[in-house]
């Protein structure tokens, strides 16, 4: 409702609480801990679904058949490769250049060589969906690669989403254990409502520009701090501890300084993130088999602390660290990592924006001075 000159409409600090759109496609249960992905819980779909189900159920609404799920396995395996001027482009950069920075700009190029670059139809979009899908992991690999002066590997189209990620990152296929948790931690990352990032492709759609805009807006979102990269600072808390012992008392120090601790707390859950219970036992699991369970136990210690002193939860991020550190993911590609899986998401959201659009345009509560008298520049002091 338009506001009438001078009324004060009430004001939400980062639209907290504020429903701002209808959505089929993820339900965040903030009061008893459910994720649902278009109505499935996300412990049954972490448990028995692929990320290829997964990324089929946001995009359809609906869990593939064994024909769907094929075609689209195969068309995934043959949208992996990136134009050649785009990995020209990749390898151009510094290789001190940051993973997502490159990320952000390789996506944005890829609009530009994309096939249906100027279709902005539903059929068109979809396409780009799968296509983004299939790119974004080759691009977290290879950007991986060449910034350690390795040449890019080419994808295996015989391998799955995770298996073929791990691939192009190592060089060589990984065992089925660790291919199994990556793509767990893909289907659990997949999606989260009007998240930051979320939002942000959903604003940009808005405005009917392409979806390779909405995408990059969505990974530009995902660089701050404050949305991506807190596992890539839990991890660099638990390297600074380096033993269980010094766990806790790291944590005290921290608080008694005022500083944030990274992955407890979220904005919708008020109990523990439900991610949070699978990540919690792939940590276990591969910290131990890969000879650090210290860093484990570390978690175990502070998320114990932080439940008993101060009621705050493990979300998402908080042993997801030790998830991809254990899998030998450098820490700084925690977050591009995040971004093979959440284009799943973003993509979907992008597809629902373009169905039943309407320009998001809020309003800002104006708190400045009103009825200034202009003043001639010669006159001003």
């Amino acid at each position: 409702m338009q506001q009438a000159p001078g009324s004060h409409a009430p004001v939400s600090q980062g639209l907290e609480g504020v429903v701002v759109l209808e959505s089929k496609i993820c339900f965040v249960d903030g009061l008893e801990g459910r994720l649902l992905y278009e109505g499935y819980n996300i412990h049954d779909l972490a448990e028995h679904a692929t990320f290829e189900e997964v990324a089929y159920l946001l995009w359809h609404g609906d869990l593939p058949t064994r024909v769907q799920l094929d075609r689209l396995n195969l068309d995934l395996a043959a949208a992996r490769a990136l134009p050649e001027p785009v990995m020209a482009l990749m390898k151009a950069f510094p290789t001190d250049a940051l993973p997502m920075d490159v990320l952000r700009t390789a996506v944005s190029a890829l609009g530009v060589y994309d096939p249906d670059s100027r279709d902005n139809s539903a059929e068109a979009n979809l396409r780009k969906s799968v296509r983004l899908t299939a790119q974004i992991g080759t691009v977290v690999a290879a950007a991986e690669r060449l910034r350690t002066g390795k040449p890019p590997v080419a994808p295996d189209r015989d391998l799955s989403h995770a298996a073929n990620f791990l691939y192009m990152l190592w060089g060589k296929k990984a065992d089925a254990d660790s291919v199994r948790a990556l793509d767990i931690a893909l289907v659990l990352h997949a999606d989260h409502e009007l998240n930051a990032s979320t939002f942000a492709a959903r604003v940009t759609a808005a405005t009917l520009a392409d979806m390779h805009s909405a995408i990059t807006s969505a990974i530009g979102t995902l660089k701050g701090p404050l949305h991506g990269g807190a596992n890539e600072n839990v991890m660099r808390l638990l390297l600074k501890a380096g033993r269980p012992a010094n766990a806790v008392p790291t944590v005290e120090a921290m608080l008694a300084a005022k500083q944030k601790v990274p992955g407890f707390g979220h904005r919708v859950y008020k109990t523990e993130d439900p991610r949070a219970t699978h990540l919690r036992k792939m940590s276990e699991v591969l910290t131990r088999r890969h000879g650090m369970p210290q860093y484990y136990e570390m978690s175990q210690a502070i998320e114990q602390y932080m439940l008993k002193e101060k009621r705050i939860y493990a979300n998402v991020d908080f042993y997801s660290a030790t998830v991809y550190y254990a899998l030998g993911i450098p820490i700084d590609l925690f977050t591009p990592v995040f971004a093979v899986s959440r284009i799943s998401g973003w993509s979907a959201h992008v597809l629902e924006q373009y169905a039943d659009n309407r320009l998001i345009r809020p309003r800002a509560e104006y708190v400045g001075p009103r009825n200034r008298v202009f003043v001639p520049i010669d006159q001003r002091h």
